[in-house]
């Protein structure tokens, strides 16, 4: 089994029932064994979201709690990479949590990425691989 990479659109479309994305992110949490792995920056960007746009803030800190998302990517110790990397797709522009999510998919080879984002269409690890996603259609 893979590991699984969450990015902020289907947390965010979890934790608020109004979101476009709501039913599928409920529809893909569930059908998760292990737990999903992301960074800090994503759980900033959907702190921010939930407080700014509604949805259940309490949530976000019980599914930290009981190791549902493990933050396990730290950017103390790989942030000329992520600096490389945004530099690479300034034209997109990549933004802080993209970044760190493309350098954990180098450290989990076998990975598929959770997102919303279209822009990871476009990334590339390792310079040229395609990060396997799970999108909606």
């Amino acid at each position: 089994m893979s590991v699984i990479l969450l990015d902020t659109g289907p947390l965010f479309a979890y934790l608020s029932k109004t979101d476009v994305h709501h039913d599928w992110a409920v529809t893909q949490f569930g059908s998760f064994g292990g737990p999903l792995l992301s960074c800090e920056p994503v759980l900033a960007e959907a702190a921010y979201l939930i407080s700014r746009r509604g949805g259940q803030l309490d949530a976000l800190w019980a599914f930290l709690r009981r190791g549902i998302i493990r933050i396990s990517y730290q950017l103390e110790s790989d942030f000329e990479g992520v600096a490389v990397l945004m530099q690479r797709y300034s034209r997109v522009p990549m933004d802080l949590a993209d970044a760190c999510l493309v350098r954990l998919s180098e450290q989990h080879r076998d990975c598929q990425l959770i997102t919303t984002d279209s822009d990871f269409r476009f990334y590339r690890r390792f310079g040229r691989q395609v990060i396997p996603l799970v999108f909606p259609d």
